[in-house]
């Protein structure tokens, strides 16, 4: 049931298990079963949509099923982009707080805000995070101005 694997996503990231909620958003995210010929024949349902359910028991298991149905496909989307990336808009500002696995090395984002264009650049330093380190660390706010320019900023994580 999808709508309980992507909030699992989100439980990951809010107690700070990055690697395990990329790991789980790779497991329900539908391109995902269609990299061979056997895995699309076994989930039988279209790779750009989010399923609502995957079977997992007998001849079935494997195979997705209520797809265009799901309010999970929001949910997901809206993880993927302010929970694992950690790019959220508030007034004025542009604030990131990735949860992004230790492997990952970078990632950018682009966002255009009026007629300006922020090219934001995230460098991953961590190399092992400690669980309970403070949440906070990794919070960054950005102002938003209308400068016409192209913005090029780079955070290190």
């Amino acid at each position: 049931y999808t709508h309980g694997a992507v909030w699992s996503v989100w439980a990951n990231c809010l107690l700070n298990f990055p690697d395990r909620a990329v790991e789980y958003y790779h497991f329900i995210n539908p391109i995902e079963h269609a990299r061979t010929k056997e895995a699309i024949r076994q989930y039988k349902v279209e790779p750009y949509v989010l399923a609502a359910d995957m079977y997992g028991v007998g001849k079935i298991a494997g195979r997705g099923g209520w797809t265009w149905y799901t309010g999970s496909s929001s949910w997901f989307l809206k993880i993927g982009i302010e929970k694992i990336l950690g790019f959220q808009i508030e007034p004025g500002y542009i604030v990131l707080d990735p949860h992004i696995p230790a492997h990952w090395k970078e990632y950018q984002i682009k966002y255009k805000y009026q007629d300006s264009i922020y090219q934001i650049t995230i460098k991953n330093n961590r190399v092992e995070k400690n669980v309970f380190q403070e949440k906070s660390k990794n919070k960054h706010k950005i102002k938003l101005e209308n400068n016409h320019r192209i913005n090029e900023i780079e955070i290190q994580i």
